[in-house]
């Protein structure tokens, strides 16, 4: 039997992982990542619950600081992107550079020769060595979007014990059975160091609002409300504009250096494809261009796309149909049916109506 590590979060799902990985047989190693001075539901009792459960496993248990480079690498990346205009996911950039790069590594020095967690993906190896993700067989839990930038070499050494769970009743099931100090803790749903999910509040504590009031602008370039700073503002936002006009209005653009936001009718919102950058494969595609499917967020239904690679592991993508509020900072992540391929950070849309400023995607 294999030496694990299980990077757990004082959660229920990370906890059943390393119960599951015990009941097995392998000696587990519980490792968790302190990222950031805890608030009340943050990092500080992820280190005590799972302390708990470590100790009710009788498992030994270590505690890694990793808040400076969170700090700079998660946090810092967050508040810049929005400062920006954009609309970051730190769960991906946090999973690329914390937990399967510095966590994995933490793993490998404590002698462990796997990392497990538990996030709802499946993984499979072929004959020859490479390593596949595929959806998880619960599609509603399924997680694997926020994993397109793990590498071969980074997926030999993890794994995904929950990934063949049907439901999340399941795993709560498992967790009374083992008896877990954590069995009936709540789920998490917001982003870990936002207190409360309060985004506006936690970026103006950090600077963000320094920027002063500015204009929203309709697409025809009439003035229609004043904001109180970009980052309240998100792709497709209806609610919240305080604005009166004939027809409902959307964000189209949030134009950060302008202090701008501009809006237009809901047609404005869609677009036929986009530009990503920062592209990374799990699966790397047999020449330049290829379709498959893509998400353009996390709770987006996977859409038919024709995707062309350009310089710089940077791509040019175009739906089959147009995409509704493709919201540069977002991840784009590509499927082959329930494989995945990979991804990027979608850096502007593009369409006729040219919702997004900038370069228009080139055909694909």
């Amino acid at each position: 039997m294999s030496i694990i590590a299980v990077a757990m979060s004082g959660g229920v799902d990370s906890s059943v992982t390393a119960a599951l990985l015990k009941q097995q047989g392998h000696t587990v190693i519980g490792i968790t990542m302190r990222l950031f001075t805890p608030h009340s539901n943050g990092s500080g009792s992820a280190v005590h619950d799972a302390a708990l459960v470590a100790e009710h496993l009788k498992i030994p248990h270590y505690v890694a600081d990793f808040t400076p480079d969170f700090s700079r690498l998660i946090i810092g990346d967050f508040i810049e992107e929005y400062r920006q205009g954009h609309t970051p996911n730190p769960c991906v950039r946090c999973n690329r550079y914390i937990k399967f790069g510095m966590l994995l590594e933490k793993a490998r020095e404590l002698g462990a020769e796997l990392l497990a967690t538990g996030h709802y993906v499946r993984k499979s190896v072929d004959p020859d060595g490479t390593c596949h993700l595929k959806v998880a067989e619960n599609a509603r839990k399924d997680q694997s979007y926020f994993l397109y930038t793990l590498t071969q070499q980074q997926l030999r050494q993890v794994m995904f014990p929950l990934g063949t769970m049907v439901s999340k009743d399941d795993v709560r099931r498992l967790a009374r059975e083992f008896a877990l100090p954590v069995a009936e803790k709540s789920d998490s749903q917001e982003v870990c160091f936002i207190p409360g999910d309060d985004y506006v509040a936690f970026l103006e504590s950090n600077g963000v609002s320094d920027a002063a009031d500015g204009d929203i602008i309709h697409l025809n370039g009439t003035i229609v409300g004043r904001h109180h700073g970009t980052h309240r503002y998100t792709i497709g936002q209806r609610k919240g504009l305080g604005v009166a006009w004939s027809e409902p209005l959307y964000v189209t653009k949030i134009d950060a250096p302008r202090n701008v936001v501009l809006v237009g009718e809901q047609q404005h919102v869609y677009a036929d494809g986009l530009q990503a950058e920062e592209v990374s494969w799990v699966i790397a595609p047999e020449g330049d261009e290829f379709s498959a499917t893509c998400k353009i967020r996390y709770r987006h239904q996977p859409v038919p796309c024709r995707v062309r690679l350009t310089e710089g592991n940077s791509c040019d993508v175009r739906f089959e149909q147009p995409q509704k509020a493709v919201t540069p900072g977002q991840a784009l992540v590509f499927y082959r049916g329930d494989e995945l391929l990979g991804g990027g950070r979608i850096v502007r849309s593009c369409s006729g109506n040219h919702v997004q400023e900038g370069p228009s995607c080139a055909s694909v």
